[in-house]
């Protein structure tokens, strides 16, 4: 007996709804805006007389991690495949298949390390204990950084794009092995060998074209599983395997397995796992004495030193010289001035800074203004960089209609 049309109607309608949400979530400045969002609740939730059921929800025990660490180390990691996804693309088939135009963000990754970590350095200069943190103001925040990004320049060219996320994927690669050599103190490196045996696994399989996910998905948890038990930072993993993750076109002319993975996995990303790392990161105090002690704290300064200031005469400069020494060509697509607008949003420090500050420093207090510093000195990055973007967009538009 056929269904009433009433019984069939409301399906249809939440199959068609499911349909354009995930479809909305693969849209980069609607992510954007979700992760921004996420953002400014975890603030205000933090900053609230509530704040205690907020650090209550961020410490809730589920099974071997709390919520926060399942944030970063567990969510955070799909995110990190999806960018390895991106990545691999760009060198297979996109805008970083020429060395010489994949050297430049490359070169400027590492002198986004090292300007920074110089910085941090001169600033803190005296202070008991400082020189531990030198690593934090080293990374940019990939998650944020494109949230901005989409949010700010919508009509991004996809050189641009594929620049910042090579140097964010470089530079957070160079930190998660900065937290490997000088911040483990309990590595287990028996887990190693078996991460990497997985990953190895993986990625054959990827190159002898099996499509099934129900191979590739345990292999890729054990993974993951066997580099957060390893004492490595398990972010690591999802770049890996994204990395890994087959391009190759099909004679039948069906998405390829990176095309279906990001397909599938994007929305979840974009709507659940980096919102959620959001929230559970950004909730710290900024009420008016915690500010005042951030601005008398040589470790906080140095923080935001490092990552608005020392993030940007890194990664400009590095980008320049590397042109200027010949090491790198700037592309036909790129012009110095959005360069530099993606110089400053580097500054957007988040996951990786917010780790390290919080194994550089065992004093709870210092922990707390290094983490406000972070925060700081993002929000002022990201403001410069949607700045330099509005004037580059307006510029444009005057050139055109002149």
């Amino acid at each position: 007996m056929p269904r009433p049309v009433a019984a069939i109607w409301p399906v249809q309608h939440t199959v068609r709804y499911s349909r354009n949400l995930a479809e909305a979530l693969r849209t980069e400045t609607i992510g954007g805006f979700i992760v921004l969002g996420a953002t400014l609740v975890a603030l205000a939730w933090a900053n609230s007389p509530w704040n205690g059921a907020y650090e209550e929800f961020r410490h809730l025990e589920l099974g071997p991690m709390d919520v926060a660490h399942w944030a970063s180390s567990g969510l955070l990691a799909l995110f990190f495949y999806i960018a390895g996804l991106e990545l691999r693309e760009e060198i297979t088939h996109g805008e970083l298949r020429r060395p010489r135009q994949a050297a430049l963000p490359v070169i400027a990754a590492f002198a986004g390390m090292l300007v920074p970590a110089a910085l941090f350095l001169a600033v803190s200069a005296g202070e008991p204990g400082a020189a531990s943190g030198w690593a934090i103001p080293t990374a940019t925040d990939i998650a944020f950084a494109l949230a901005v990004l989409a949010v700010a320049f919508p009509a991004c060219p996809a050189a641009l794009r594929a620049f910042l996320l090579t140097l964010a994927v470089v530079d957070d690669l160079i930190a998660i092995t900065i937290i490997a050599l000088f911040y483990t103190h309990e590595l287990a490196p028996l887990w190693l060998p078996a991460a990497v045996a997985l990953i190895a696994l993986f990625g054959v399989l990827q190159a002898k074209g099996v499509r099934t996910p129900w191979a590739h998905a345990p292999i890729a948890l054990l993974a993951w599983y066997c580099v957060y038990r390893s004492g490595v930072h398990a972010t690591i993993a999802g770049v890996a395997l994204g990395m890994l993750t087959s391009p190759r076109e099909t004679p039948d002319g069906r998405r390829t397995n990176a095309e279906q993975a990001d397909h599938v996995l994007r929305p979840l990303s974009a709507g659940v796992c980096v919102p959620l790392f959001a929230f559970t990161s950004a909730g710290v105090a900024l009420n008016p004495s915690a500010l005042g002690e951030v601005a008398t704290d040589r470790v906080a300064l140095a923080v935001i030193a490092g990552l608005v200031v020392g993030k940007f005469l890194g990664v400009f400069g590095g980008a320049w010289a590397a042109v200027r020494l010949g090491l790198a060509g700037l592309g036909d697509d790129l012009r110095w001035r959005q360069l530099a607008g993606v110089a400053l949003l580097a500054g957007v420090g988040f996951t990786v800074s917010l780790l390290i500050g919080g194994l550089a420093y065992t004093d709870p207090a210092r922990v707390d203004n290094v983490t406000t510093a972070v925060l700081v000195a993002s929000v002022v990055s990201a403001a410069l960089a949607t700045t330099a973007f509005r004037v580059h967009g307006r510029g444009r538009r005057t050139v055109r209609t002149g």
